[in-house]
C-alpha cells in the first residue's frame, strides 16, 4: 500500500466515477482501476459498486477512508513543513474564495501578488463560504478569503480591509433621487442570493430581517443580481468591489446612511506551517485595498 494509491481511492470516492477520478488524478482510467483493484486485493474488501456509469463506495471505503484522508494529509503535511523550511514564500499556495468577491478583487491584487511573491504559485478555488471552510479543514486549501469571522478554534484569521455596501438601483426607482439610502427602505422590492452566501444574509440583516423583505427571486450569483436590478426588477446591495461591474451595468448606486458594509478576512488552520506565505499573501491585499471603504462610499454618490 503506498499514498499513490491511497490518494486514487479518495479521488474514485469523492468523484464517484472511475473516468472522471482519473482525470483528476491524471493517470490513465485502466491504470486507476488497476491500482484500485489492488488495493481491494491486499484489504481483502470491495471499495466500490462499480456499474458502467458510476462507482458508489461501499460501507467498507466508508469506514476506510477517513484513515486514508489521514494518512495522505499527514503526509502532505510533512512535505508542507519539509518545503516551509527551505522557503514558505515559495511553492504551490491553494487560496479559496467566496463568489461575490472573487471576481472583482483577483484582477487588482493578482498581478501585486506576482510581482511581491515571484516563487507563489498562487491557485484561487471559488466558493461558498460553507465548502471553502471545510476544503481548509481537509488541507485540501491553504487559505481561504471570506467575508466572516472563522467559525471554530482550529482556524484564525486576519481582517485585511472593510468593504462597503452599497445600495444598487434601476435609474428610474423612486429612491434613485436620494443622496443617501436607508437600509430598511429597500426591504419591499431588494433581490438577494440564494442560501449559502454570506452576503445574503448580511443583506438581510441589513434590511432589518426576513419580515417584509421583497421579492420572489433567489439568485445563484451576483452577476444575476446585477443583471436584474438593471433591468428593473428591484434593488439589491452589493458590495464596494462591484461598483464598476453594477455602473457599466446603468445601475445607480447610493450610500447607505447605516454605512453597513463587511470586513474581508484571510484565514488558515492554526497550526498551518506556512504562516508567513499566508500573512505575506494577506499583506499584500491590504496594501493594495487600503483607503478602499471610503473612496467606495464617496465614488457612489
Amino acid at each position: 500500500m503506498n499514498l499513490r494509491d491511497l490518494r486514487y481511492l479518495l479521488a474514485v470516492a469523492e468523484h464517484e466515477h472511475f473516468g472522471r477520478a482519473a482525470k483528476a488524478c491524471g493517470v490513465s482510467q485502466p491504470t486507476l482501476s488497476v491500482q484500485i483493484r489492488k488495493l481491494e486485493d491486499l484489504m481483502g474488501v470491495t471499495l466500490f459498486e462499480r456499474s458502467s456509469k458510476t462507482a458508489a463506495p461501499t460501507e467498507a471505503c466508508l469506514r476506510l477512508i477517513g484513515h486514508a484522508r489521514a494518512a495522505v494529509t499527514a503526509a502532505e503535511a510533512i512535505l508542507a513543513t519539509a518545503r516551509n523550511m527551505r522557503d514558505p514564500l515559495s511553492g504551490r499556495f491553494r487560496l479559496g474564495i467566496i463568489p461575490t468577491l472573487a471576481p472583482y478583487l483577483l484582477p487588482l491584487v493578482f498581478a501585486p501578488l506576482r510581482q511581491a511573491l515571484p516563487a507563489l504559485e498562487l491557485e484561487p478555488w471559488e466558493d461558498q463560504t460553507s465548502a471553502l471552510l471545510e476544503r481548509l479543514r481537509a488541507h485540501e486549501l491553504d487559505a481561504a478569503l471570506l467575508a466572516t469571522e472563522e467559525d471554530g478554534p482550529d482556524l484564525v484569521s486576519l481582517p485585511l480591509f472593510a468593504e462597503p455596501f452599497l445600495a444598487a438601483l434601476p435609474p428610474e426607482h423612486p429612491l434613485a433621487a436620494r443622496s443617501m439610502i436607508l437600509e430598511t427602505d429597500l426591504a419591499r422590492d431588494i433581490l438577494v442570493l440564494a442560501d449559502g452566501h454570506c452576503l445574503r444574509d448580511q443583506t438581510v440583516e441589513a434590511c432589518g430581517g426576513d419580515a417584509g423583505l421583497g421579492g420572489p427571486l433567489r439568485a445563484a450569483s451576483l452577476p444575476t443580481l446585477l443583471n436584474m436590478v438593471a433591468a428593473g426588477y428591484g434593488t439589491t446591495l452589493i458590495p464596494g468591489l462591484a461598483a464598476g461591474a453594477a455602473q457599466d451595468a446603468g445601475i445607480v448606486l447610493r450610500p447607505l446612511s447605516a454605512k453597513a458594509g463587511r470586513t474581508v478576512r484571510i484565514a488558515w488552520r492554526a497550526h498551518f506551517p506556512r504562516r508567513a506565505a499566508v500573512e505575506a499573501v494577506g499583506e499584500v491585499i491590504a496594501s493594495r485595498l487600503k483607503g478602499f471603504a471610503e473612496g467606495a462610499a464617496a465614488g457612489a454618490v
